[in-house]
């Protein structure tokens, strides 16, 4: 019975303690048995918790890299478009030339002006696309370069070294390191032992 006085003494409120002391006592009686009584956290609530967690920051980082990639394409594209534009400005001086020369044949009889007229459109083509980085293929004269050239014709003859290019039959045309188009040429091959002199004999290329 002494124990239980002596518990009963704990827990009461001290003599002459105000209206507010003897609350906080009796809250704090509460509090202590709410944390005892309070289940641990469920592993599944929490563990469910923090994948919808994941998964929303997934879901926004995902829809950053759906902007992102929309905004490249956005930008590669608007740099192609650039790109044309600019060339075509640089190309657009070199058609009204060639219209004019057209223009100028079509009414003179002198064949050496005319071919003069269009050696300086097709210089000035030429010149343009070097601005832009393009150049042609080097050919004739040159040895054959599979990387470069597109052999059409293999012409036997003792006149230029086998496999050097003898004619171009299409330009071709680079930017800077990188082959745009091969160049279309004739090459020449090593008469055979025995043959007659005379004409080269001409052969398509293997």
């Amino acid at each position: 019975m002494h124990g239980d006085s002596d518990k009963a003494d704990e827990a009461a409120p001290p003599a002459g303690a105000s209206p507010a002391e003897e609350s906080a006592v009796e809250s704090g009686e509460t509090a202590s048995q709410r944390s005892s009584s309070q289940p641990p956290p469920d592993p599944l609530a929490t563990a469910q918790a923090e994948a919808a967690r994941l998964k929303e920051a997934w879901m926004r980082t995902a829809a950053d890299f759906d902007n992102f990639r929309k905004r490249t394409r956005r930008e590669v594209e608007e740099a192609k478009r650039n790109g044309r534009e600019d060339l075509l400005r640089v190309l657009l001086p070199v058609f009204d030339n060639l219209g004019r020369a057209i223009q100028s044949a079509a009414r003179s009889t002198d064949l050496k002006a005319m071919a003069d007229g269009l050696s300086m459109v097709q210089r000035q083509f030429v010149e343009a696309l070097a601005r832009e980085g393009i150049t042609k293929v080097p050919t004739v004269g040159k040895a054959f370069d599979p990387g470069m050239h597109e052999a059409i014709q293999q012409v036997e003859t003792d006149e230029h070294p086998a496999g050097t290019v003898i004619a171009e039959i299409q330009p071709g045309y680079m930017q800077g390191e990188r082959l745009m188009r091969a160049a279309m040429v004739v090459v020449a091959r090593a008469k055979a032992e025995g043959a007659e002199s005379g004409e080269g004999s001409v052969e398509p290329a293997n």
